[in-house]
Order: structure tokens, then sequence, then C-alpha cells
């Protein structure tokens, strides 16, 4: 099996489409109702938004490959683009998926590890991501990972706030 990380470009747009909403509705369907995620699918999906994601400067998005298949991505975001205001000194997680056809293969480490790479290229100190609380499984990845949980902010879900853990890394 052979593992890279590849950095998207425009040219990856209908890919990238594709696998986001493949692995957010794998993630998160059966706590949601279908009207509300394909609300939130169609949005924060869409081409027009994903391009406008993948032309922001200080974003960048990059696959997990697997023999050469898309298998998960990983969106990065440093200092304006960066969802909160978290400092000068921090590089965000935005996204990070696997499509459940590749869990248990090392991927998210991987990507976690292309994480510190990159943050050390902007000659940040930390790395930080928000964690839906009820999501168990990707909480303890983190936390096996290093991160530690600093605080929390609201992510909107149709109607619903949910609140995510914000969870940090010294590096």
């Amino acid at each position: 099996m052979n593992i890279t990380i590849k950095q998207c470009t425009l040219d990856d747009l209908k890919e990238l489409q594709a696998l986001s909403i493949e692995t957010f509705d794998e993630t998160f369907k059966d706590q949601n109702s279908p009207e509300v995620m394909k609300d939130y699918l169609d949005k924060a999906f869409s081409a027009e938004k994903l391009e406008q994601e993948l032309t922001r400067p200080g974003s960048e998005f990059f696959f997990a490959m697997v023999n050469g298949e898309p298998a998960g991505y990983l969106k990065l975001n440093i200092d304006e683009a960066q969802s909160e205001a978290m400092g000068a000194d921090t590089l965000e997680i935005e996204r990070i998926y696997i499509s459940s056809r590749y869990h248990g293969m090392g991927l998210g480490k991987n990507m976690i590890i292309h994480a510190h790479n990159n943050a050390g290229k902007y000659n940040k100190t930390r790395i930080w991501l928000g964690v839906w609380e009820k999501n168990g499984p990707a909480i303890g990845f983190y936390q096996k990972m290093g991160f530690v949980q600093t605080g929390t902010h609201i992510f909107q879900m149709g109607d619903e706030a949910q609140t995510d853990f914000i969870m940090e890394k010294a590096l």
C-alpha cells in the first residue's frame, strides 16, 4: 500500500467536492436529520464555495492518497484564513476527514504529521482544531496525537447550535 499526501489545486475541485460530501455524510448522518444534512452539504460543499476556499490566501487543501486514489483530505488555515482568531502563532486544522473505506490505515496520523510539517514551514508554534463534543472517536484520536481541550465554540448545523471542543497542541 502506497500512502502519499498531495496538495489540491482547482483541477481537483470535483474530486474534493465528492470526497467532502461523502466523508461528512458518513461521519454525521446518524446524528442529524436528512433535511439538515442535505441543506448543509449543498451549502458547505458547493463547487463555488470550495473554489473560494481553494483560492483563499492562507488556506490549503491536501488529499491523503492510497495507491493513487483520494482516501481523505485535510484543510489547513493560517493567519486571517483561520475560522477563529487564535493568534498569529497558530495553524488551524479546519477539516480532516477520511473515507470509511480507509479507516484504520494510519491516514489520520499521516495527515496530522503533515499539518505539523506545515506549521513548522510557516513558523507556527501551535496547532488547533474544533471537534464536535459528541464525536468521541475523533476526540480520542486527537488526544492520542497530543491535543488537549482548551475551550469550546459553536458550530451551526441547520437550526441547531452544536458545541465543538477547541483542541490545541503546542509544537
